[in-house]
């Protein structure tokens, strides 16, 4: 009897168990047959609405309507703060750069620890989390229908009691007072869409506009593009985003199976032939690989045209680069049409309104962000957000093509680079902050500019709790620490992971590295394996990254370049000696030299050269790429006066 129970029972549990096996198949294979499927349908626009009445004086004003603005704006509110929130670009819906701006990709931080069971089926877990989380998950996805973000920004807005918005304002300038040679924002002077202007008092303002408008009309000091690291010509390119339409599911799969190219529901990357497009003015376009989102009604919006020579910060080269890339993006439709059969027979749909613009100022804060700290994957005892995204520099005014120089795992952000050095009563946040141009390539993502964002009104509550300035908090252990319990417990993740010491920065020659990443001598792309520090260099290249280094520097550089190699055969081909390196060096620095013999020498006793970098050198007849930085490295800092922040 016993042994019938026991079997029958092993009978059922055999029997679920392949029943259950069965659904989980089931299950699996749905969800692979569907995952390059979009569920979501089309959903009507949000009617924004400005308040019917404004205060004389609030708590906080935050200044744009970005992401990192809205996040500003909800964590101020959040916290028992009377907030303005205020838009200056005319704008019809909530979101900026990723509604109006058709920016329905994100550049996402993602946390170095990740699920490892079912990954591909189950979310990503991202650094901050908080504000930026709470909007992601209502949205399809990495890459996500417009409409959707902005009516979730709109949602988060109207929800909030304490957050007044107001719409389309025509003119804005904050309210100075100076006094003992610092500046003191008291409130901002708008001029309303009915002309009407208002000089409205506020404890505290937040500076989330794209280009750092507020902050610069209060008198605080910055950066302008690369201008930190000696170029001051050149700036990230901006774009246009363009539209298309008519992608069926058939047609979204089709376009997904193009060689080198990756796929999921909502987004496709690749396509990189479409740098063969032929532009109408090169020296104002260029177009490269496809960066594609997808919509809910049947159009995908496309990250691909590069526009030259626009500053962010006047308003007729806005208004010029808008013109060139809605003049151009008909062309580009057209050619994409030809050149891949999987878009044949899409239609040009227009384009975004605004314009992608991805650098120019960069604020001088309490403290500045610097390539250190993102290569070493730092902390700082007053991070209020962290990073992962890649440090993706894009091609730029000033002709250098775009590299990924490398990417993080992660990296912390200070308050005090919200700060500005001079100016009280203001905090900024966005790709504006105190970052340096190199870093700025990865901080510059809209989660981390929400998470800084969330900081920020998050600051102004505690710091007028406190009764204290914005700088006075950025000094203070305890008051920091505070800031953070409250971030925390308003839901994001400060917690920073062990990140093991990168491969390259345990190379002996890794200062030489630095400075050579931080003027674009070298990257190490995504897997960090490109810096090739112990291949063998060649007087070709080494001359070559001479030259890059008086592009940034010219008036340090008095030589002739054009005569640097007379008389050389095949400098490509020549192994690089360190003799020939150091003559190299002073002919282009000084524009005439002692001979090889001479030339190191000469270095070493001008103190130019120093002997820890000798001692890193083991084949003084063969250089590696190792040893031209740190002998870069020297002569620049040593002999040109040029200098470079290692951050703290």
């Amino acid at each position: 009897m016993r042994k019938t129970f026991v079997y029958r029972t092993a009978l059922a549990v055999l029997a679920l168990l392949l029943l259950l096996g069965a659904a989980v198949s089931v299950w699996w294979y749905a969800q692979y047959r569907n995952r390059l499927v979009n569920p979501h349908g089309s959903r009507p626009l949000l009617i924004v609405e400005s308040a019917r009445k404004l205060s004389d004086e609030y708590d906080v004003i935050v200044a744009g309507t970005d992401p990192e603005g809205i996040a500003a704006a909800v964590s101020a509110a959040r916290n028992g703060l009377h907030v303005l929130l205020a838009d200056g670009r005319n704008r019809t819906m909530l979101g900026g750069l990723t509604t109006e701006g058709g920016l329905n990709v994100l550049d996402l931080n993602f946390a170095p620890e990740q699920p490892k069971f079912l990954s591909t089926l189950r979310k990503p877990r991202f650094l901050n989390k908080g504000i930026f989380q709470e909007w992601y998950d209502r949205l399809e996805g990495n890459a996500f229908d417009t409409t959707t973000a902005a009516n979730a920004f709109y949602e988060m807005v109207r929800d909030e009691p304490n957050i007044d918005l107001l719409m389309n304002v025509k003119e804005w300038k904050p309210i100075v007072a100076r006094a003992g040679g610092r500046a003191n924002v008291t409130g901002m002077e708008l001029t309303k869409e009915d002309g009407s202007k208002a000089a409205i008092r506020s404890r505290a303002v937040i500076d989330a506009t794209q280009d750092g408008d507020i902050y610069a009309a209060a008198g605080a000091s910055y950066t302008f593009g690369r201008e930190d690291i000696g170029d001051k010509k050149s700036l990230m390119a901006s774009t246009l985003i363009f539209k298309m339409s008519g992608v069926t599911q058939a047609v979204w799969e089709t376009m997904g199976k193009h060689a080198d190219t990756g796929i999921d529901r909502m987004s496709i990357w690749g396509y990189k032939e479409a740098a063969e497009y032929k532009p109408s003015d090169p020296g104002k376009v260029r177009l490269r690989g496809l960066n594609i989102g997808r919509q809910n009604d049947g159009t995908i919006l496309i990250n691909a045209m590069q526009l030259f020579g626009v500053d962010p910060t006047d308003p007729a080269s806005v208004r010029e680069g808008l013109a060139v890339g809605k003049r151009e993006a008909p062309r580009i439709a057209a050619f994409l049409k030809t050149r891949f059969p999987e878009f044949k027979d899409l239609e040009y749909a227009g384009t975004a309104a605004e314009l992608y613009t991805r650098e120019s100022r960069h604020l001088d804060g309490e403290y500045r962000l610097s390539l250190a700290d993102v290569m070493e994957n730092r902390t700082h005892w007053d991070d209020i957000a962290y990073g992962s995204y890649a440090v993706d520099i894009q091609s730029t005014s000033g002709g250098a093509a775009g590299t990924i120089l490398m990417s993080p795992k992660q990296y912390g952000v200070p308050f005090r680079c919200l700060v500005p050095a001079v100016t009280d009563g203001l905090l900024v946040v966005g790709r504006s902050a105190s970052f340096d141009t190199v870093p700025h390539g990865s901080a510059r993502v809209v989660p981390l500019g929400m998470a800084t964002g969330e900081a920020a009104g998050a600051a102004a509550k505690l710091a007028i709790e406190r009764g204290i300035s914005f700088a006075a908090l950025s000094q203070s252990t305890e008051g920091i620490a505070e800031l953070r319990q409250m971030l925390v417990k308003q839901g994001m993740d400060l917690t920073p992971y062990h990140i093991k010491t990168p491969a390259y920065m345990l190379h002996k020659q890794y200062k030489g590295l630095l400075v050579a990443a931080g003027m674009y001598l070298t990257s190490g792309g995504h897997s960090n394996d490109g810096w090739n520090l112990d291949g063998p260099t060649n007087v070709q290249r080494f001359v070559n990254n001479v030259r890059q280094v008086r592009d940034l520097h010219p008036d340090k550089f008095k030589g002739d370049f054009s005569r640097l190699l007379n008389g050389i055969s095949e400098p490509a081909k020549l192994p690089l000696s360190l003799g020939e390196a150091a003559s190299l060096l002073l002919r282009a620095v000084g524009g005439a030299g002692p001979s090889q013999d001479d030339a190191l020498a000469d270095l070493v006793s001008r103190g130019w050269v120093t002997k820890e970098t000798l001692d890193t050198i083991g084949d003084p007849s063969h250089l590696t790429n190792g040893d031209v930085y740190m002998l870069i490295r020297d002569v620049a800092e040593r002999g040109l006066g040029l200098a470079f922040r290692d951050g703290e």
